[in-house]
């Protein structure tokens, strides 16, 4: 955990804007919104690293409810697409949802399929997906 935050920090593109971090009453926020209690690793996840912006992935955001990364739009519309409802939405790209269940495992949804069991945690996803193109 702590080495994928260490390089997520250390890869974390400048921008004009920067996103903020939430803290954990947008959290309780967000929670409310969607009815779904957010897995501790994910929480974590957004606490302390969701401001980055790295590479073409854009994961799900909650301190700026105007972003198109918000999490309740995001599971508005992949709930809408036929993603599970008890999943949780970390990141769409071309279609696809990185989920996450209730247990903090990440999920893979794709063309109404779930492929289960790849990642055991978000710092896994994280490694292996988000930053897949750094040596670790």
């Amino acid at each position: 955990m702590n080495d994928a935050m260490d390089m997520l920090r250390e890869v974390n593109e400048r921008v004009a804007v920067p996103l903020e971090l939430p803290d954990h009453d947008d959290i309780v926020d967000v929670e409310e919104q969607i009815l779904i209690g957010i897995p501790g690793d994910f929480r974590l996840y957004l606490l302390e690293c969701s401001d980055v912006i790295y590479g073409y992935y854009e994961p799900v955001t909650v301190a700026d409810p105007h972003s198109h990364t918000y999490l309740p739009e995001v599971c508005s519309v992949a709930w809408s697409l036929g993603v599970p409802r008890e999943l949780i939405p970390l990141c769409e790209y071309r279609g696809e949802y990185y989920c996450v269940n209730e247990s903090g495992e990440v999920v893979h949804w794709i063309n109404g399929e779930i492929n289960e069991g790849e990642w055991p945690t978000i710092w896994h996803w994280i490694k292996s997906v988000w930053l897949v193109d750094i040596a670790w």
